[in-house]
């Protein structure tokens, strides 16, 4: 059975940093790749980055380019996306997901690419 257990979430101040990690199930980790996602109260959940099963490309959505960087670790099984320059906007639930396409070397941004989902953390970013 495919786990994805995210961790690190929290409160933090507007302009502080946290570093979410997402630990997956190690027969999925190496050969797929990653997003994460976020909801907000009261709206939709949306792409915040994602990285492709090598590593070697990533995406990020617009409002938190240059902010968050999204990062893998093979040897731990760990996902990373760290958060610097927080803003209230960024508050939400963040969720990791894993796609269910070997190797595929595009990054996948929408959420109906991946198949498997964590049980998400909560960020809360206060002013």
């Amino acid at each position: 059975q495919v786990q994805l257990v995210e961790s690190g979430g929290g409160l933090v101040q507007a302009g502080g940093s946290l570093r979410l990690s997402c630990a997956a199930s190690r027969g999925i980790f190496s050969n797929y790749g990653f997003g994460w996602f976020r909801q907000a109260p009261g709206k939709e959940r949306e792409f915040v980055a994602a990285v492709t099963w090598s590593g070697d490309n990533s995406d990020y959505a617009d409002s938190v380019k240059g902010r968050f960087t999204i990062s893998r670790d093979n040897a731990k099984n760990t996902v990373y996306l760290q958060m610097n320059s927080l803003k209230p906007e960024d508050t939400a639930v963040y969720y990791c997901a894993a796609s269910a396409i070997y190797r595929y070397t595009k990054v996948l941004i929408t959420h109906s690419a991946y198949a498997y989902w964590g049980q998400g953390t909560q960020v809360t970013v206060s002013s």
